[in-house]
């Protein structure tokens, strides 16, 4: 699982850098798809390395919710996050004013609304372009300990919640209605879904409740991604091919399924751990970050493009490694301990003056 989040991050780099148009073309000074004509084609389809990593995150969230209080599950997720995203925050806020000409910057206000992770639903420019992803990951963690880890998780509430949400999802997208849909994510839960149900499977084995859940999710992600993705009749650099899309989420659902399934075993090289950690940190300060990067490199240094990418790919993975070792490690711990409340120690001895009833009488 480590390795499939690592190569999701890296789809969505790879589509950042070379498979779109607009600030990246400033750059490298003119469109990717000159620079890269091959790697451009196949870098267009890396935007769906989102819908990926919805899908493994249904997986990781069911796996690592089981057994842990709201509490607990609450802390983790803070620490899980936040560190990492903080750093990123602050390191792409400064580097904004360095470089204004790639990076557009923000006032302090601003920047400081976006430390919440809020900035979205409340109408606050972005610092981090891929926080749109965040801001549906902290849905579907807030509707998740909301449906389920509340009461528990069970596998009798994971299904129902599976089963909720799909109709809910689908009732919602034909409705229209921007509260629900904020509320419900439409365009994001069969992925969700797809990835509990997943992890259902692995943990309780296969049946056909499971695998129609899968299949339904898959056969709904596949028409809400090719309507985004896939503008009929389109021409340009960056226009996509249904079919491919449709090919691309498919082995996305295959992946994880393959891991659910056990066939992934043989692939415990130690290095994938690592690579797991790094995928995070990675994925927040690739793109602007990587931007600055490659007009330093290319534009001022005049680096080959080739290069230039190779090294900006390793130095953006170079300095999440740093982040994970010099922030998040520290970080996380403290605030996964911090908030632990007072009711969730050992309750401290109360002493009383008057008898203590047992089923053996006064004593």
């Amino acid at each position: 699982m480590d390795g499939l989040r690592l190569l999701a991050a890296l789809m969505v780099c790879l589509y950042h850098f070379a498979g779109r148009g607009g600030d990246i073309s400033r750059s490298w000074g003119r469109s990717p798809s000159r620079i890269f004509p091959d790697l451009s084609q196949a870098a267009v389809y890396g935007c769906l390395g989102v819908q990926f990593f919805f899908v493994i995150s249904g997986f990781v969230i069911c796996m690592s919710s089981w057994g842990r209080s709201p509490g607990d599950f609450f802390r983790s997720r803070v620490a899980r996050l936040y560190p990492a995203y903080w750093a990123a925050v602050l390191l792409v806020a400064g580097a904004a004013f360095v470089l204004p000409t790639v990076l557009q910057p923000l006032r302090l206000d601003q920047i400081l609304v976006n430390l919440t992770m809020f900035q979205m639903p409340t109408g606050v420019p972005r610092v981090l372009g891929v926080c749109w992803t965040l801001w549906a990951e902290v849905r579907f963690y807030a509707l998740f300990a909301l449906c389920v880890v509340l009461r528990g998780v069970t596998y009798r509430r994971l299904v129902l919640f599976c089963c909720v949400w799909t109709l809910a999802a689908v009732v919602c997208k034909g409705a229209g209605n921007e509260l629900t849909a904020q509320l419900v994510m439409p365009e994001h839960a069969p992925f969700f879904v797809g990835g509990l149900a997943l992890y259902l499977i692995h943990r309780c084995g296969g049946n056909p409740t499971l695998w129609g859940i899968v299949c339904v999710s898959w056969l709904l992600g596949q028409e809400t991604v090719t309507t985004g993705l896939w503008r009929p009749g389109a021409v340009g650099d960056f226009h996509r091919n249904p079919y491919l899309i449709l090919l691309l989420l498919t082995l996305g659902f295959a992946a994880v399924a393959a891991v659910a399934l056990g066939w992934t075993r043989w692939a415990s090289w130690p290095w994938l751990t690592t690579a797991g950690a790094l995928t995070y940190p990675f994925y927040l300060v690739h793109e602007h970050l990587g931007w600055c990067v490659i007009r330093v490199l290319h534009r001022g240094l005049g680096l080959p493009p080739w290069p230039t990418l190779a090294v900006t790919v390793l130095g953006m993975l170079g300095l999440a490694w740093l982040i994970h070792r010099c922030v998040e490690r520290p970080l996380g711990p403290r605030l996964k301990k911090g908030g632990t409340a007072r009711s969730d120690a050992r309750p401290l001895p109360y002493r009383t003056s008057l008898p203590v009833i047992t089923s053996a009488g006064p004593s």
